[in-house]
């Protein structure tokens, strides 16, 4: 067994070596997210229940094979380039300086919205959750103008729930709203 060196030609022991080794090949790791969601694909649209007699000449499992094959393919090929020897690179304009910590409170404060959002969804319906969760968002991320940002809130759940449940006929549940909208 060959044993990797560090920067100043030391001997690194093979825990070290082991580590090192993944951290150069990190991004095997988005090759195997992207397995396991075309595996996930590829079950759900081959154990799909289709009525033969209800289907069109494509019918519903053709997009999900599709993509779920994609997704193997993607993954595949991924892996080769990064065991090849591929590395991703930064974009020239990333604005992102590493050498900071994350900032928990705005992914607390985000993570929260969306669970309460979850939460609340039924009993007060899309158009108000959606409000506050547009503000919640808005406030998570620096927004600070209370007299602007619920009525922007406001306006874009509501032109949300139109467009899905009146054109779209995606049905939202509407909440104590439903007789009014």
């Amino acid at each position: 067994m060959t044993t990797d060196t560090d920067t100043t030609g030391t001997p690194r022991p093979p825990a070290a070596e082991r580590r090192a080794w993944l951290r150069d090949h990190s991004e095997l790791g988005v090759c195997v997210l992207l397995l396991a969601l075309g595996l996930l694909v590829l079950t759900d649209a081959l154990t799909m229940d289709v009525d033969l007699t209800q289907r069109g000449p494509v019918g519903p499992r053709t997009v999900p094979i599709v993509v779920g094959a994609g997704l193997l393919l993607i993954a595949a090929l991924l892996a080769v380039d990064v065991l090849r020897g591929g590395r991703g690179r930064a974009e020239g304009g990333e604005d992102v300086d590493l050498s900071e910590p994350a900032d928990w409170r705005t992914v607390l404060l985000l993570a929260g919205v969306f669970l309460g959002a979850a939460v609340l969804m039924e009993p007060l319906g899309f158009p108000v959750t959606g409000a506050l969760l547009f503000w919640g968002a808005a406030y998570a991320l620096g927004s600070r103008h209370p007299d602007r940002d619920p009525l922007i809130a406001a306006v874009v759940s509501l032109v949300t729930y139109a467009v899905f449940d009146k054109l779209l006929g995606v049905p939202l549940p509407g909440g104590p709203l439903m007789g009014v909208l």
